[in-house]
């Protein structure tokens, strides 16, 4: 493909994850774009405007460039984003058509999907999608979503000509939930910068940000109930270290983070550990390998997780992983060797194997030893050689067409 147009309705891959919208698929996004310029490829990004003072066309880097659009009212919530599907389509396809060496889509996200679906008949391009998450996925643990978005999401799968999928779990899930075409599905996982994100001196870690010599629990990313904060302050709590803190790493995320946020300062003063839960605003992207190296343990005990890149960053970082048995964690966290999955939701659970991990050294030295191992398998250029292989493949074969 001569140029990808990669369509990011909901977030800018130019926005710092860990706050608001902002997450693993900023990074995904942007890492991506840029790992495909490097190897010659060329992307133009596609976003919603969100403030008068952006600029409407951003170069990154060679090769790569972000385009905000304008589709709605710029202080539009999450929400509300569905109402503004066509507005985006329509700003994306006047750009396109002045613009026509773009010859293909990759959507991120059902709201991008849902644009890129009416775009590839509308240009005869052909549409990646990768959903990131899945509605009847985070319905399976109590997340509820709207059923527009089920129905959205059974529509793009059923179009897609080729959809892109972090882990074979989720394979499973589109197959098994969505009814999709396994020949139309490719595993495609996220990388990582081994760059920044590598082992170091927890010591000279620790003076950087200002943390003590006792035990650290590290959490890092959005604060709404679906990633599971509250276990990570349970935790903590049922841990027998009163010298330990827990340390959360980002900022609230959703129409609930605000409430999640408030409840996680009351859960941390009724537990008696104010002084001990440590709340840390959004750190740029690099910077938070500081923080991984400074810890001894990074707990993720989402609901629900599509690949869960905190753990991939934290492995590289030679940092033991306590995570929820849930979609990618199951990939990226190798039981017994690289970390703990827990398989349940209580936070006694969490603490035991957090235990195991603070009371051992040796285990703790072998862990993080084989967790660097692993995370070799995972970068950014290989996850850009396969997509391109994958757009060429895509580009020699007749379209789906859903009609």
């Amino acid at each position: 493909m001569r140029r990808l147009a990669v369509l990011s309705l909901h977030t800018s891959p130019l926005v710092q994850p860990g706050s608001g919208d902002g997450g693993g698929m900023n990074v995904y996004v942007r890492e991506i774009a840029s790992a495909l310029s490097k190897a010659g490829g060329r992307t133009t990004v596609f976003t919603r405007r969100t403030a008068d003072d952006i600029p409407t066309t951003v170069e990154v880097e060679p090769g790569f460039r972000v385009v905000h659009v304008e589709a709605g009212p710029h202080e539009l919530a999450k929400e509300d984003l569905p109402s503004v599907v066509d507005e985006f389509a329509d700003a994306v396809a006047d750009y396109l058509a002045a613009h026509p060496d773009h010859d293909g889509i990759l959507a991120n996200y059902w709201l991008s999907g849902v644009s890129g679906h009416r775009l590839k008949h509308e240009l005869d391009l052909p549409l990646l999608t990768i959903f990131h998450t899945l509605a009847r996925v985070k319905a399976e643990t109590g997340d509820a979503e709207p059923q527009r978005r089920i129905d959205a999401e059974t529509s793009v799968v059923g179009c897609s000509d080729v959809m892109l999928a972090n882990s074979i779990e989720e394979v499973r899930q589109l197959v098994d939930l969505y009814g999709a075409d396994p020949d139309r599905v490719e595993v495609v996982p996220p990388g990582v910068d081994h760059a920044f994100f590598t082992p170091g001196s927890q010591s000279v870690a620790r003076r950087a940000i200002g943390l003590g010599e006792g035990p650290v629990l590290l959490f890092a990313g959005r604060i709404q109930p679906l990633k599971g904060v509250d276990v990570a302050v349970h935790t903590l709590a049922g841990l027998d270290r009163p010298d330990a803190c827990l340390v959360v790493v980002g900022g609230a995320s959703g129409v609930d983070g605000g409430a999640e946020e408030r409840r996680l300062y009351d859960l941390a003063n009724a537990h008696g550990l104010a002084d001990r839960v440590i709340f840390v605003p959004p750190q740029p992207h690099h910077v938070l390998a500081t923080w991984y190296r400074a810890a001894d343990v990074v707990l993720m005990p989402s609901r629900s997780e599509s690949f869960g890149l905190v753990a991939l960053e934290a492995a590289a970082c030679g940092i033991p992983v306590v995570a929820a048995g849930v979609g990618g964690l199951r990939t990226l966290v190798d039981h017994g060797r690289t970390g703990y999955l827990v398989d349940s939701r209580e936070p006694a659970e969490y603490a035991d194997r957090v235990t195991q991990i603070l009371e051992d050294p040796a285990i703790a030295a072998h862990m993080s030893v084989a967790a660097t191992q692993r995370s070799w398998s995972y970068t950014w250029s290989a996850t850009a050689a396969r997509l391109r292989r994958i757009c060429d493949d895509v580009g020699s074969r007749s379209l789906v067409d859903c009609a």
